[in-house]
């Protein structure tokens, strides 16, 4: 944000120097969120290239970031992001450790076969450099498809059995295993897991520290709604929270959910994670883009 003009000159010549030095040193030029709400790579889109992006965030008044392709990227880019964040104050949110095959609806890690779950457990294991160098403290995974052929509790305890060997994996490196239920009613038919109960109660078989459930509350309100509630009953074993409104997967405000209230609840709780901006623009360009901002600011100004 600019600085407004004042009535002497020695004011208005104060202000881009001070707005320069704030810049050097890296700091925000806007007031910072409460919370830690987590753009990503498109959210800003008019303004440059992805560390442009991170840039512009920043002067907003974001602390955070979120980048779910980000494993798939050359190591200097993973780089050259995580020094981007840290010159800025900024925390890394999420990225995905294991990319599900989605037009084949793989992987199935309950599946007879135990290959997709090895194979799983081996990006789990690629996943630990990555996390290190950008800094990440939570790791998203999707826990696959269902097997149509294979009853669904004999399901459910191998992919127990293969988080709690994720958890292993990774329970010593500084960071936890976010696993992610997905809707099946409007994005992804065939998912294995499908609600923040859900995962709460693979979460608690697993019984690992790197192991905790990513609630996506875009997907849940599509497939069970009753938010604040559940968030409640789940809550020891979230790991993670992101954003986004229904109809539509974009920005608070432009659908049914009260984000307005799930940031009081969340302040309430004293939750100090990262919330992943896991959705949209309503609108295109530039105009989207204040409208994003506007959005995150008028459900934590409540």
């Amino acid at each position: 944000m600019s600085v407004s003009r004042r009535t002497v000159l020695a004011g208005a010549a104060a202000a881009p120097l001070a707005a320069s030095s704030a810049a050097a040193r890296g700091q925000s030029n806007a007031a910072r969120f409460s919370l830690h709400f987590a753009p990503h790579e498109g959210s800003f889109a008019s303004r440059g290239n992805r560390l442009e992006q991170i840039a512009f965030a920043a002067d907003q008044g974001f602390t955070a970031w979120e980048d779910n392709e980000a494993a798939g990227r050359p190591v200097d880019e993973q780089v050259a992001m995580a020094k981007a964040l840290s010159s800025r104050g900024m925390t890394m949110g999420v990225f995905v450790a294991a990319m599900p095959k989605w037009a084949q609806s793989r992987p199935i890690l309950g599946a007879n076969d135990g290959a997709e779950r090895e194979a799983f457990l081996a990006d789990i294991r690629a996943s630990i450099d990555v996390a290190k160098r950008l800094n990440a403290t939570r790791v998203t995974v999707v826990t696959g498809f269902l097997d149509p052929k294979v009853p669904l509790d004999i399901q459910t305890a191998r992919v127990i059995d293969t988080m709690r060997r994720a958890g292993d994996i990774v329970a010593s490196h500084g960071f936890a295993l976010v696993m992610e239920p997905l809707n099946t009613r409007t994005n992804h038919p065939g998912v294995y897991m499908q609600s923040i109960a859900q995962g709460y109660a693979v979460a608690r078989g697993a019984n690992s520290p790197g192991i905790k459930v990513l609630a996506d509350l875009y997907h849940e309100q599509i497939q069970s709604g009753n938010l604040i509630p559940t968030l409640d009953m789940c809550w020891d074993e979230i790991g993670y929270i992101q954003f986004g409104d229904n109809p539509g997967r974009n920005e608070p405000g432009t659908g049914e959910i009260n984000y307005a209230t799930i940031v009081r609840w969340l302040r309430a709780r004293n939750y100090a994670g990262v919330i992943g901006m896991e959705h949209g623009n309503s609108i295109k360009g530039r105009a989207g883009e204040e409208r994003l901002i506007a959005a995150y600011r008028a459900i934590d100004a409540g």
